[in-house]
């Protein structure tokens, strides 16, 4: 089941810019990741490399492929970079959902995807010492340090 949410008047135009580059950058990076993408690229550069001889591998020729590669790796990063927000958020909001449903877990680890990385990183580091303690019988002081950590956010 999808969610859609209505589009209010203030963002009515980004939200279809929006939904107009997600649908064009899932389908160039759905492109660019198949074989053929990698065959045809490969072919351009082949075809670069045979035709040096011929134009004498003057300073035009090379800045052919130069200005060629330049422009598609610059735009290339913005899609890669685009799909793989859109990934993150959509695993996290998955992950934030599963810790909703499942009693047992914490509930204050949702959002912690906004924390920094050193207090994720101690926040990780405690859990892993309570699994070990856990598995020593001396669980209550380390889950106390994880739930100190996590009311911290």
């Amino acid at each position: 089941m999808r969610v859609r949410l209505a589009p209010t008047s203030d963002n009515f135009v980004s939200g279809i810019m929006d939904r107009i580059f997600t649908r064009i950058s899932t389908l160039i990076s759905g492109l660019a990741g198949q074989p053929l993408a990698f065959l045809l690229a490969l072919t351009v550069v082949v075809v670069w490399g045979v035709t040096g001889p011929l134009f004498k591998f003057s300073d035009t020729w090379q800045l052919v492929i130069n200005t060629g590669t330049t422009i598609v790796t610059f735009l290339m990063v913005f899609l890669i970079q685009n799909s793989q927000n859109r990934d993150a958020a959509a695993m996290q909001a998955k992950l934030d959902e599963l810790i909703r449903a499942v009693e047992q877990a914490r509930g204050q680890f949702i959002g912690i995807e906004h924390l920094t990385d050193a207090e994720i990183e101690r926040i990780r580091e405690a859990i892993e010492l309570e699994e070990i303690e856990i598995e020593n019988g001396k669980s209550a002081t380390i889950s106390e340090t994880v739930e100190n950590l996590l009311r911290r956010r």
